[in-house]
């Protein structure tokens, strides 16, 4: 069982020196802080989302990490592919949960969603998605007030949209919106009563105090978002980080961690980059406060981890999936699963 809330623990006033203190501070006291408030506030459950891309490459951003930007096309062999018919990503988001998945992401490569034959294609998407019992996510670029509506309607569950870094770095980053885009957009999800699934992505040169910044702005969201993705850079050749090196995996639980202190009700997804890490760097992530993957073999564009392999590791941990019990081989008692039964959800 989860242990009582603790309201001095929910802050929306944290300052960027303070959480980059958390970032420079002792890996194992920070992971330690992390953890009281994990079990404070969490229980052993881990989510497995699946995600699909409905709509693949031409985007007109110029995001630098991205391999669909229609900028990079050219340089990253990634094709432009129209939306997906409706009932062919049902029958995905069927499998997926046949598989084990509790959340189903769609995510199209739009700067912004236009209403029409497509959008209503979507609302669909969302509402057979839903159908199956699943949750629904959705990433379509910006929204309108209407458009979140509309989304809710459909029955949507949760909607990402990623701030990527902080305030100061993105320009570096990306140059065809502006912070404020995104933040509007994650207004109107929210006045919409659609849960906010919302991160960032650390290995694209920024600083430590970039980010921190990232999770002030983060931690400055009334309320937390319900996810938190964190994702590691994978950078992909032609894209103007392609040539960026790999996250240091202990920067990575850093960020988790920190991202389960200044946020200790969401979800932290430990996200793209996870294909990359070894077991046992997994392992410290969870032990950090990550308590969501994302589950498949495929992330938009680029490689997941093997199923096979995700289910055996959650297992080898004594964690529990999504309300499902994951029994290990020979398990020695878990303290933590004897006094808390698993139960449920990005």
């Amino acid at each position: 069982m989860t242990q009582p809330a603790a309201a001095a623990d929910i802050r929306h006033d944290w300052t960027a020196s303070e959480i980059e203190a958390l970032l420079e501070a002792p890996l194992l006291d920070l992971i330690w802080r992390a953890q009281q408030l994990h079990r404070r506030y969490q229980d052993d459950t881990v989510q497995l989302a699946s995600l699909l891309s409905i709509k693949t490459g031409g985007c007109p951003e110029d995001c630098a990490y991205c391999p669909q930007s229609a900028h990079y096309a050219k340089g990253t062999g990634v094709a432009k592919e129209p939306l997906m018919a409706a009932a062919d990503v049902v029958a995905k988001a069927r499998l997926a949960k046949a598989h084990g998945a509790s959340r189903f992401c769609m995510g199209a490569a739009w700067r912004e969603v236009r209403d029409g034959a497509e959008f209503d294609a979507v609302l669909e998407m969302v509402a057979g998605v839903r159908g199956l019992g699943l949750e629904a996510c959705a990433t379509l670029g910006m929204l309108t007030e209407r458009q979140a509506q509309r989304l809710a309607e459909a029955g949507l569950t949760a909607y990402n949209h990623n701030l990527d870094t902080s305030p100061d770095y993105y320009a570096t980053i990306i140059s065809t919106r502006d912070y404020q885009d995104r933040l509007d957009t994650l207004a109107h999800v929210r006045q919409a009563g659609i849960t906010v699934c919302c991160g960032g992505i650390i290995g694209m040169g920024e600083s430590r105090h970039d980010r921190a910044g990232l999770l002030r702005a983060l931690a400055a969201l009334d309320p937390h978002p319900e996810s938190v993705p964190i994702n590691a850079l994978v950078a992909v050749e032609g894209t103007p980080l392609g040539e960026r090196r790999p996250v240091d995996p202990l920067d990575l639980a850093r960020m988790c961690a920190a991202a389960r202190i200044v946020m200790p009700r969401a979800r932290v997804r430990l996200s793209a980059g996870r294909a990359g890490l070894s077991r046992e760097a997994q392992a410290l992530c969870f032990l950090a406060g990550a308590n969501s993957i994302f589950y498949g073999e495929k992330l938009l564009t680029t490689a997941n981890n093997d199923a096979a392999a995700d289910r055996k590791l959650l297992a080898d941990l004594g964690l529990t999936i999504a309300g499902q019990i994951v029994k290990t081989v020979s398990p020695p008692p878990s303290p933590r699963s004897e006094s808390r039964p698993g139960s449920e959800s990005r």
